[in-house]
């Protein structure tokens, strides 16, 4: 349920900008949520994301070490093109695509740690609706190495419970504004 929170059929099937990244991915979990703000704001809010930085509006002691995500925007934070690194604590995304104001992606391109070969995506879709936005999640996840199904499976879920809380964080922030 946490691998599909919120999004439709269609929403779980339809190409997403960052889906070449990893190829024939073992996982995938796709998520969505509307939201009552334009397109333009949201991304602004995804594009400070990181760690060090405006957090990642989930559940900051968790992903954050305690330090709350940012409920406003602050330019210095934002990502402006591909290319760009974002912190993720001890690790570091790329951001791969960023095409404002309709899609974010960010890559954790492989990496090798104790055996394993990871390789993670998280991409966000953003869609002006009669409403505002409708704002769609995906993550996309390869871990090669032994018992790397099982690895896969329960990141995913971190990640499903993690991003839920995400979207909820960026509907609260975005529809304040």
């Amino acid at each position: 349920m946490l691998d599909s929170w919120g999004a439709t059929d269609a929403e779980r099937t339809c190409a997403l900008p960052g889906d070449d990244l990893i190829e024939g991915p073992a996982l995938v979990g796709s998520r969505a949520i509307d939201i009552a703000a334009d397109p333009e704001v949201i991304f602004d809010f995804l594009a400070q994301m990181g760690f060090n930085r405006a957090g990642w509006y989930s559940y900051d002691l968790l992903d954050n070490l305690g330090r709350k995500s940012a409920t406003t925007i602050h330019p210095e934070w934002l990502v402006e093109s591909a290319g760009e690194s974002v912190p993720g604590g001890p690790i570091t995304f790329v951001a791969a695509v960023v095409d404002r104001p309709t899609a974010y992606a960010l890559h954790l391109p492989q990496r090798h740690a104790l055996g394993y070969v990871i390789d993670f995506t998280l991409a966000y879709r953003l869609e002006a609706t009669n409403f505002g936005t409708r704002l769609l999640s995906r993550a996309r996840l390869n871990i090669d190495g032994p018992a790397g199904p099982m690895l896969s499976r329960a990141l995913l879920l971190g990640d499903g419970v993690m991003v839920r809380r995400q979207l909820l964080g960026l509907k609260q922030r975005c529809e304040a504004v």
